[in-house]
């Protein structure tokens, strides 16, 4: 699921850098780049200095071709298809692993895709990236995307024909957002789609439907067509008007996750018949999940609103770019809570892990910004 210029961007959720790779000994710094369906894309990890040949040069091009798919993003992705089999009430199994995996490769093509397709502006703009800078084949990037795309729908059919049947219309929207619409009026509604069919994906292949998890992908759409929206405005900033939308919009989300009362989908407690040792769903698990999604949905708001704040009060570049950061980095609660409020709890706090391990593998990465458009 991949669609961003960014996009998602992927977002990362977490903090990633656009990663400007090092070319032939001479220093080069990142700058923020596009990605896949949340937005998400990772500016240089620093200054680096690279001689060409042997086991150095075989490390640049892994360099080059992890800034290119924004690894760091990729822990923005399993919560789709995790908050999808919650909102499903279904346990997550062997098809939602199928799912994830269907879900990755599909945000990967959209970042490989989004740099093909901007290859000509970023030569002007952003010449550090992988392409302009000479350090990937356009031709390559343009392939990877084509297999990823293909392993993503794969993946999906082997899930079973529901995830099939929600897998191909993202692919599709991720091939037209980046083809297409990315520069349209259209572009933040086409990533929301994107990023709303993904969550679906985790629900149609883990409990064969779609219409339970309709709900939890609209939320999920709404954060993040008012990421993409402040993301457009992320290299020229002068525009207070989106990032107080955001803001407004995560104010309604958090509204909608922690104070609406927990919504279990039917079966969701079948297993716990009263009478039975901790299973009254009146007083027990249900009031667990509910004030987990209540503090999900808190530190969801505490990621977004604040980089939002500050950009609508001086929207320049760096403040806007801090502001998608933000966005990007509170998907990953938003999924925790959209879990939890379904009534999963461990799902719920498996999704919220993926936070921290994601800032981990981003230090360690070197990539330490998030970027979408």
């Amino acid at each position: 699921m991949c669609v961003q210029d960014t996009p998602a961007q992927a977002g990362v959720a977490l903090d990633t850098a656009a990663q400007a790779g090092p070319v032939r000994g001479t220093p080069v710094r990142g700058t923020p780049a596009q990605g896949g369906f949340a937005p998400a894309d990772g500016p240089a990890p620093g200054d680096a200095v690279v001689s060409s040949g042997g086991a150095a040069s075989r490390t640049a091009r892994a360099g080059a071709w992890a800034e290119l798919l924004r690894l760091p993003a990729l822990f923005t992705v399993p919560g789709d298809a995790l908050a999808g089999a919650a909102a499903a009430g279904v346990r997550p199994g062997p098809r939602t692993l199928l799912a994830i995996g269907s879900s990755l490769c599909l945000y990967e093509a959209g970042m490989a895709l989004n740099d093909w397709a901007d290859r000509a502006e970023d030569a002007a703009e952003r010449p550090h990236r992988p392409l302009p800078s000479g350090r990937i084949r356009p031709a390559a990037a343009l392939t990877a995307a084509g297999a990823l795309t293909g392993a993503g729908l794969a993946l999906a059919a082997r899930a079973g024909q529901p995830a099939l049947a929600v897998a191909a219309p993202l692919a599709a929207t991720v091939w037209a957002y980046d083809l297409a619409l990315k520069h349209t009026p259209a572009g933040p509604a086409a990533m929301a789609a994107a990023r709303g069919l993904d969550l679906l994906l985790g629900a149609a292949a883990t409990g064969g439907g779609t219409r339970a998890a309709l709900p939890s992908a609209a939320l999920l759409g709404s954060h993040t067509l008012a990421v993409t929206a402040v993301s457009r405005r992320e290299t020229t900033g002068g525009s207070a008007l989106a990032p107080l939308a955001a803001l407004a919009t995560t104010g309604v989300l958090t509204r909608l996750v922690t104070h609406r009362r927990t919504r279990l989908p039917a079966g969701r407690w079948a297993a716990a018949a009263p009478g039975l040792p901790g299973s009254n769903p009146g007083e027990g698990t249900p009031r667990a999940a509910g004030a987990l999604a209540t503090a999900l949905g808190a530190a969801y708001a505490a990621t977004a609103a604040r980089p939002y704040v500050h950009a609508a009060l001086n929207p320049s570049p760096p403040l806007t770019q801090r502001a998608v950061g933000g966005g990007i980095r509170a998907t990953v609660p938003l999924q925790a809570a959209l879990a939890a409020r379904s009534g999963a709890i461990a799902t719920s706090l498996l999704v919220a892990a993926l936070a921290p391990a994601g800032r981990m593998f981003a230090r360690r990465a070197g990539m330490r910004k998030v970027s979408i458009t």
